[in-house]
């Protein structure tokens, strides 16, 4: 029977109620004639919850046994869905990440996948069993377990459907697809019918939620096509091959950053080391040796103790590092952005209107990432969608 792969997120598992509903169309697709691998969430907010009580102990809890903590909450997801599968007459097994042979890099976190190995599922669905796996997680080559970074469980979905040779893979939220923008941002954001890799990969790593980055990644290089999609039902969006034509797809935003003004570029390297030491990755960089200035952003999401890393700068780089908070950024994505400067010169006229300057500006082949304060962020949004999309 063909592989169908399904991913439901948090809010989809998040109460026992939710769960039995998964189940049943777990089951319902299971029984259309599908072999099901189905990879889940943590219930609700239970990862924040277990971050929180991880930091209510200590403000720097190791990452090591973070990643021990936090990989909990999808464990018990995965063993609730599959007693639910079974009280229906659905024979169904739950596997860890490691269970499952997802192998990753050894950086607790954020590791990154390297290959995936599932002779157990396989053994499992060739025995009838509808097989559900934790996401966001894995194990490295050292035997530590480690987490994806946010969204990891799309992720583990993609990773898992393209090992597998699925025949499709399913991403189940609380949202019918990829929009324009957010919609509880801009209320007027179109549903994107269909998108290709290369947008909703742009569009994810400027902030989009709908989709993991790393995963549109995965689906890219193994051809795997995404459908995302609402749990309570309707059309989704199809995140496929292809080029698409020259368009503006969306605009997103997050208001999370830390600008890091490097003043000797020369020493960038040893700041990139002293930020890698501490699982602090730059989401952007720019450097430009002559003028004597290099910018790093960083997305606190990705940092989980901000205030003694700053700590360790001050120490190392003695006023060489300036740590400008409270920043955001503010991405129109879209195929031939790039092709002139009409999308920099329409952005920078609308911001104007709102009496903002932006603090940087990138322009590239499928972003224009304009950098400003993280309060204005939200109404930058609804104004530049407003010029390029309309609504």
């Amino acid at each position: 029977m063909p592989i169908i792969v399904q991913k439901y997120g948090g809010s989809s598992v998040a109460d026992a109620e939710k769960i039995r509903r998964v189940a049943q169309k777990v089951a319902d697709r299971r029984a259309e004639g599908n072999d099901l691998v189905v990879v889940v969430s943590a219930m609700g907010d239970t990862t924040d919850e277990l971050l929180g009580l991880a930091r209510s102990i200590t403000d720097n809890p190791a990452r090591r046994e973070l990643d021990m903590l936090l990989t909990a909450g999808e464990r018990i997801s995965m063993a609730l869905l599959s007693m639910a599968l079974n009280a229906l007459g659905v024979p169904a097994i739950s596997f860890t990440g490691s269970q499952s042979g997802i192998i990753t890099t050894d950086d607790h976190a954020n590791a990154r996948i390297l290959e995936v190995r599932p002779i157990r599922i396989h053994e499992e669905l060739d025995h009838g069993r509808v097989v559900i796996v934790a996401g966001y997680q894995g194990v490295s080559r050292s035997k530590e377990v480690t987490t994806l970074g946010r969204g990891g469980s799309d992720t583990t979905a993609v990773a898992l459907a393209a090992a597998l040779g699925a025949a499709a893979c399913e991403i189940y939220s609380d949202v019918d697809g990829v929009f324009s923008a957010d919609p509880r941002v801009v209320p007027q954001a179109q549903r994107l019918r269909e998108i290709s890799y290369e947008e909703m990969q742009t569009l994810a790593e400027s902030g989009a939620r709908v989709l993991n980055a790393q995963a549109v990644e995965f689906a890219r290089l193994a051809e795997i096509a995404i459908h995302a999609r609402a749990t309570a039902g309707g059309e989704g969006t199809h995140v496929v091959g292809g080029a698409s034509e020259a368009r503006v797809s969306g605009v997103t935003g997050r208001d999370d950053l830390i600008l890091l003004r490097v003043t000797r570029p020369e020493r960038l390297s040893e700041v990139l080391q002293c930020l890698d030491e501490r699982g602090a990755c730059a989401w952007e960089m720019t450097c430009y040796p002559e003028a004597g200035f290099a910018g790093l952003l960083l997305s606190l999401e990705n940092v989980h103790n901000w205030e003694a890393v700053r700590a360790e700068l001050e120490r190392q780089f003695n006023g060489e590092v300036c740590c400008c908070e409270q920043m955001g950024a503010v991405s129109v994505v879209g195929i031939g952005l790039g092709a002139d400067g009409t999308a920099a010169r329409r952005s920078l006229e609308t911001l104007a209107g709102m009496g903002l300057t932006p603090h940087g500006m990138h322009l590239g082949s499928l972003r224009l990432l304009l950098l400003l304060p993280a309060d204005r962020v939200k109404e930058a949004v609804r104004r530049l969608h407003e010029e390029f999309l309309g609504g």
